[in-house]
């Protein structure tokens, strides 16, 4: 107390701002409790407060939603999706079908330029390309590939993903590629382009591709034979048809870069067509390795036909066979090691259990 008083007697001022401070906020505090509490924000109020969006700004999240979800067209004429919308940001309106298939080739070609744009700054470029059939349609898709000068760093973009019509024949592809190269003018900035192991693939490089090896020693060659010619005999001329050599196909008609054969194609033809033809060399190999497929497919077929099938695996095995795919190596290992793991895990009685159920010859 002696020591409090003594404070006081100091310090008076002080202690009088330290005194009118505490009473202001007792008033406070008294004030605003007289006040209801605040109710909890609702997420509609968040956005049609202080969140609102522009009509410009809706729309360009409502195009990034379509394309990078792939969603259908058809989702912005939906009720349930206008509801949506609408209730989340009442101010905006969803745009139509119609509306949306013309944003989307707009941002195509808004896209494309940059990418143009981009592509203008490269010396050199790689590009990839494939033909796959879906659904009764065919297509071709390309892609580019290139390292940045000063930071090393390698960069992709998708070029192309059109409809092919007609068949897939070498002139047919060497016409879309070269069209392809065209529109983003690095026609003359291809080294090389990688591609499968396709018979019309190989043909349309071997025809219209560039070689530059086989071009420099035919120029040597021809400039001495030209020398020698000249020193021969500098007044002969020599006479050509124009029609004949008009009417020759020379393949001069497209021009491709330089072929290169993808690697996984490769190592999918070692997997599949020289394992196969391994089975010529060796009897007991071919007779232990077409037993123990035989097994294999006869499982596969069963289970990927049949949902009483189905069923009947995943209540042995726990687990459900993985079907192999013709042009994936990969995929015909990966169904094998599963084959294995049911067996390892679930015994041999699990894989008995099925092949009695689906009468397959164990």
């Amino acid at each position: 107390m002696v020591y409090f008083f003594c404070q006081q007697r100091v310090h008076s001022n002080k202690l009088r701002m330290y005194t009118e401070l505490m009473d202001s906020h007792r008033k406070r505090k008294s004030s605003s409790s007289t006040e209801p509490p605040m109710k909890n924000a609702k997420l509609t109020d968040s956005f049609t407060g202080s969140r609102r969006i522009t009509q410009a700004t809706f729309d360009k999240l409502l195009l990034t939603f379509v394309c990078e979800a792939n969603q259908p067209f058809s989702i912005v004429e939906t009720s349930s999706f206008k509801t949506m919308m609408e209730t989340l940001q009442p101010q905006c309106t969803v745009m139509t079908r119609k509306t949306l298939c013309s944003k989307i080739q707009d941002a195509v070609k808004n896209m494309k330029s940059i990418i143009i744009k981009k592509l203008s700054t490269v010396n050199y470029v790689a590009t990839t390309t494939d033909c796959w059939s879906a659904r009764q349609h065919s297509y071709l898709g390309v892609t580019c590939h290139w390292i940045d000068d000063i930071s090393l760093e390698r960069h992709s973009a998708a070029l192309a993903c059109r409809p092919l019509k007609g068949s897939h024949t070498f002139d047919v592809l060497a016409a879309a590629l070269e069209e392809i190269h065209s529109e983003y003018h690095i026609r003359e900035k291809v080294t090389r382009t990688t591609t499968d192991s396709g018979s019309n693939f190989l043909k349309a490089f071997r025809l219209y591709g560039e070689d530059k090896e086989e071009e420099t020693t035919n120029w040597q060659e021809d400039s001495g034979s030209i020398l020698d010619d000249a020193e021969d005999s500098e007044l002969e001329v020599e006479y050509q048809d124009v029609f004949a050599v008009l009417d020759d196909n020379t393949c001069l008609e497209y021009q491709l870069p330089r072929h290169q054969k993808c690697a996984c194609h490769l190592l999918n033809l070692i997997s599949t067509v020289d394992a196969t033809a391994a089975e010529a060399t060796n009897d007991t190999y071919k007779r232990l390795s077409r037993s123990a497929f035989a097994k294999c497919h006869a499982l596969w077929n069963k289970t990927s036909r049949s949902i009483m099938a189905y069923e009947t695996v995943e209540r042995e095995c726990k687990l459900q066979f993985l079907r192999p795919n013709q042009t994936r190596w990969s995929s015909l290992f990966l169904a094998v090691e599963r084959l294995v793991r049911i067996h390892k895990e679930q015994g041999e009685k699990a894989i008995c259990n099925v092949c009695t159920a689906l009468k397959i010859k164990m």
